[in-house]
């Protein structure tokens, strides 16, 4: 499955700030040819620097999808690797409305779903195709503060596992890069809690880059920049009910900041 990025077409959504900024001067500094997507206008400069293809324009949308694509199979020829990397995570729980419910599942799942529905013809044709999902911890065990992010990153993860379950054996690779907390406007964005839960685990945007290099070298689905995430992935699956009350203690605590 090794991924050689020297002269690969590469696209990364979310690529304005970031993760997504990081993995594009990741990317850049091995040779990878890119067009880096974002909504809005803070990709351009990102792209500038790097003599990248900037394409602004909503990355969920099918609409949007599809147009990304195109520009950059015109820019790219055919697209090697398609990081689906845009992610939102807005605050709240079932008291969300139906519009942040919607918003969240088109950002967090159909984005990819609709990318790998462009993208797998050609793929399975050409017998190759690579396709790294941002998942976040949140994927493989759950996030306090946000049910919207939280439900549809186990979404993120159930649908990267089924790519690579289903295509596996005609050339098509799948990672799912999951990371704790990173030092992001994301991250800040969280709060107080957000500190709390993850504060001491903090890591920065490059570190996840070279991580995700990396790990395009070798096998494993699950990229993993906190090790100690495989740990808890276990217990959440073998010790569930002592795992659930765990969360729910760090819940309190969170509940007692306000």
């Amino acid at each position: 499955m090794s991924v050689d990025l020297k002269d690969a077409g590469v696209v990364i959504t979310g690529a304005g700030r970031g993760i997504g900024e990081a993995l594009a001067r990741r990317f850049a500094a091995e040779g990878a040819r890119l067009v880096l997507a974002d909504v809005d206008s803070s990709v351009e400069a990102v792209a500038s620097s790097l003599g990248a293809q900037a394409v602004v324009g909503d990355a969920a949308s099918e609409d949007g999808v599809e147009a990304l694509i195109a520009a950059a199979r015109a820019s790219l020829g055919e697209i090697d690797m398609y990081c689906a990397n845009a992610g939102i995570a807005p605050m709240g729980g079932a008291e969300a409305t139906e519009d942040v419910w919607a918003r969240t599942w088109d950002v967090n799942v159909m984005s990819h779903v609709r990318a790998a529905r462009a993208l797998l013809p050609a793929w399975l044709e050409r017998g190759r195709g690579h396709f790294l999902a941002t998942v976040s911890a949140a994927g493989l065990l759950t996030s306090l503060g946000s049910a919207p992010y939280s439900v549809t990153k186990h979404g993120a993860l159930a649908f990267a596992e089924w790519l690579l379950a289903t295509y596996k054996h005609r050339g098509i690779s799948v990672q799912a890069l999951c990371p704790q907390g990173v030092r992001t406007k994301m991250y800040e964005d969280t709060g107080a809690g957000g500190k709390l839960l993850m504060g001491d685990s903090l890591i920065e945007a490059e570190q996840v880059a070279d991580l995700v290099v990396e790990a395009l070298r070798g096998e494993k689905f699950l990229i993993l920049p906190h090790p100690e995430v495989a740990d808890y992935y276990a217990a959440r699956a073998t010790q569930n009910d002592r795992w659930i009350a765990g969360m729910n203690k760090l819940q309190r605590k969170v509940e007692d900041l306000d």
